[in-house]
């Protein structure tokens, strides 16, 4: 038998290790793959309101009871305001709708779209989950807010995750090890929106600090509070948000909620809720007239009030999967997604303001919302003469 030299040993060696990095970084060379994939598909490096072109998506019907907005006395008669149109031009305005009294009181659209195309929520989903979530305590599947995670999930029974609760989810609370980064296209959240296996990925991520304590902006919140939902009540959420929201809102139109891949199917949670403008208000309204719908009841109204209040009195500008804030001493709250997607409520003017588009303006120092965030608020109220 010939003796192997000790070039072909080190040869051997050196595949054997390039094998097993190979297998230990699996994910990773997986990611890359995907990620070079998806950038040349789509040709940038960005998210963009019409992803749901480019990634698979479940469709969520439209209502067996459509209910159309009805449409305001003064519906478009006053012009808008040459700040606003600024605005829409600037920022990359797709729709604009002022809803005044539960009726559409100005509506209008840009670069081809119109009151039936879609366009992602982004973040605005995140306001989505929680009212699921609230159902879910309804119903029974969850005692309340307070369940810990580890109840449902077992390797969140140790250390800081021992203490990490459904309601530190929803109020971006956990202490996840998560970076919330949407420019490095290798970070941890750049993954979460391109490669397959999210939930896994999720679940992989440690709790490092001690949960319950401060507000911290974290997608990966919500994403576990969704794969939480699902393995309770054993139903996708896209199921859920139709039969507790979607029918009996009366949704006019089809929504579409991007997944990670079709082999996977979970659905990004914390974005990607495909709709359009008038039926993204329903959802305002849900929460502003106290969880009612009508005559239904869709949510209690006592978790409604929990939710559009502040958990931290540090951070007053969030609840439990809501904006909060003031203008000119009138109080608001928002569902809000990234590159400006906004349903602004003011309940005690039975006011709505959604903005559509594609992307925004920058925050000022020791401002929670962007300076078109307030801009468009400010025009909407001079057009109403508010």
């Amino acid at each position: 038998m010939r003796k192997t030299s000790k070039l072909e040993f080190q040869i051997f060696i050196f595949f054997i290790t390039l094998f097993s990095l190979s297998q230990i970084f699996r994910s990773d060379v997986i990611y890359l793959y995907e990620l070079v994939s998806t950038i040349i598909k789509i040709q940038r490096t960005e998210a963009d309101i019409t992803d749901y072109k480019y990634f698979d998506n479940i469709e969520i019907p439209e209502s067996t009871n459509p209910q159309p907005w009805p449409l305001h006395e003064k519906y478009n008669r006053i012009p808008t305001t040459k700040t606003l149109d600024s605005l829409h031009d600037n920022y990359g305005t797709v729709a604009f709708l002022i809803i005044s009294k539960d009726s559409i009181w100005h509506e209008s659209y840009y670069k081809g779209y119109n009151e039936k195309s879609y366009s992602n929520s982004f973040s605005m989903s995140k306001s989505i989950v929680t009212a699921i979530i609230g159902k879910a305590i309804e119903k029974g599947f969850f005692e309340s807010i307070n369940d810990r995670v580890g109840k449902y999930i077992e390797n969140y029974n140790e250390g800081y995750a021992s203490n990490l609760t459904i309601g530190d989810l929803s109020s971006m609370s956990s202490g996840m090890k998560w970076t919330e980064n949407y420019t490095n296209i290798f970070g941890v959240t750049a993954r979460a929106y391109v490669g397959s296996g999210l939930n896994k990925l999720i679940l992989s991520r440690p709790i490092i600090k001690e949960p319950g304590l401060a507000f911290e902006y974290l997608s990966s919140d919500t994403q576990l509070l969704s794969i939480i939902i699902e393995k309770v009540t054993k139903r996708k959420i896209s199921d859920l948000v139709y039969d507790w929201f979607w029918n009996p809102m009366g949704a006019e139109n089809k929504a579409l909620w991007q997944v990670d891949n079709i082999e996977t199917n979970n659905e990004k949670a914390y974005c990607c809720f495909n709709s359009n403008a008038r039926d993204f208000a329903r959802f305002g309204k849900l929460f502003k007239d106290h969880g009612n719908w009508g005559e239904l009841n869709l949510l209690d109204s006592s978790f409604v009030k929990k939710i559009l209040k502040p958990r931290f009195d540090k951070s007053p500008e969030y609840g439990y999967g809501l904006w909060l804030g003031e203008y000119n001493d009138k109080q608001f709250f928002s569902m809000r997604g990234h590159l400006g997607q906004y349903v602004i409520v003011f309940p005690m003017q039975n006011l709505m303001i959604v903005r559509l588009g594609q992307k925004h303006d920058k925050k000022t120092e020791n401002e929670k919302f962007s300076i078109d965030f307030y801009q468009y608020i400010s025009e909407a109220f001079k057009m109403l003469e508010i």
